[in-house]
């Protein structure tokens, strides 16, 4: 079969709506998304007007979006959009790729942050914001810290928090920093963080939708610890007494996540699994 994009391409009559997510060679829910996103309408729209034709232009754009994923370009930056928690989050290729494994980090961190009292939470490598922006709007009375070292990134962050957030919200305070670098004397109830923690010679980092992501948010060293043990090692300065710190890891990661909080003195030491059964995120207090 001839790549999709040049099937439409030499396409010399009209083009229907059934034929080139047929001819697409993706698979069907990919196909869908790009082609909303071609013509500018929902999926139900889709599944009632299969007989449309495409115009020359309608049909070129989802050839171009086509070949993108073809190339193994992730939807989210084909799309410049993801969804996590329940916000739709604007996307580029400067940040990590929000994964619904990450909402588990967010539901334990709601479940530290009063709903009804102010408290001070901090962010370590925020990326798009989809983590402090989903606390936030669940717990608005919470003054939140999110930190990273790419303006690139806090730029994608702030237009996510412009959009999200009303103009009545205290909002979040977005700063370039690395780690805890920029943080001095400030400290925090909460502390979490999603940092990278892949192993710098683990083979998936050249497979799949990693591959076009960036490299810093991914790569954790050469046993995928390095950032996690920097963040341990500076949490305790950074943390109220009875303050929490939450990070999420690696499948096999645990116990040796559970050792490093030991080793610096954190108490109450928890794992929890994902929806998988896989154990994601750690953490402990501080007394």
């Amino acid at each position: 079969m001839q790549a999709a994009a040049e099937n439409f391409a030499l396409a010399t009559g009209p083009v229907s709506i059934a034929r080139v997510l047929r001819e697409s060679g993706l698979e069907a829910c990919d196909a869908n998304l790009l082609l909303q996103a071609a013509l500018g309408v929902n999926r139900a729209y889709l599944a009632a007007h299969h007989d449309q034709f495409l115009n020359s232009r309608q049909a070129a754009a989802y050839a171009e979006r086509v070949q993108r994923r073809r190339a193994g370009e992730p939807i989210a930056y084909i799309l410049c959009e993801r969804e996590f928690y329940g916000l739709n989050l604007k996307i580029t290729p400067a940040v990590l790729i929000p994964r619904p494994e990450t909402e588990l980090l967010v539901e334990l961190a709601l479940e530290r942050i009063p709903e009804a009292q102010s408290c001070r939470v901090l962010e370590l490598g925020t990326g798009s914001g989809n983590i402090a922006l989903a606390l936030a709007l669940h717990r608005p009375l919470a003054r939140i810290t999110a930190v990273d070292c790419s303006e690139e990134a806090l730029a994608v962050a702030r237009q996510n928090s412009g959009k999200l957030l009303s103009a009545e919200s205290r909002g979040i305070v977005f700063k370039k920093s690395n780690w805890f670098d920029a943080l001095e004397g400030e400290t925090f109830d909460l502390i979490i963080s999603n940092p990278p923690y892949i192993a710098s010679d683990d083979a998936h980092l050249q497979q799949g939708d990693v591959r076009f992501e960036p490299g810093q948010a991914l790569n954790g060293g050469s046993d995928g610890l390095d950032c996690i043990r920097r963040i341990i090692r500076g949490a305790p300065l950074h943390l109220r007494q009875g303050g929490w710190l939450l990070f999420e890891h690696g499948y096999d990661q645990a116990v040796a996540c559970r050792g490093l909080l030991a080793q610096s003195g954190f108490a109450g030491l928890c794992c929890a699994d994902d929806l998988a059964g896989i154990p994601r995120v750690s953490g402990g207090w501080i007394d």
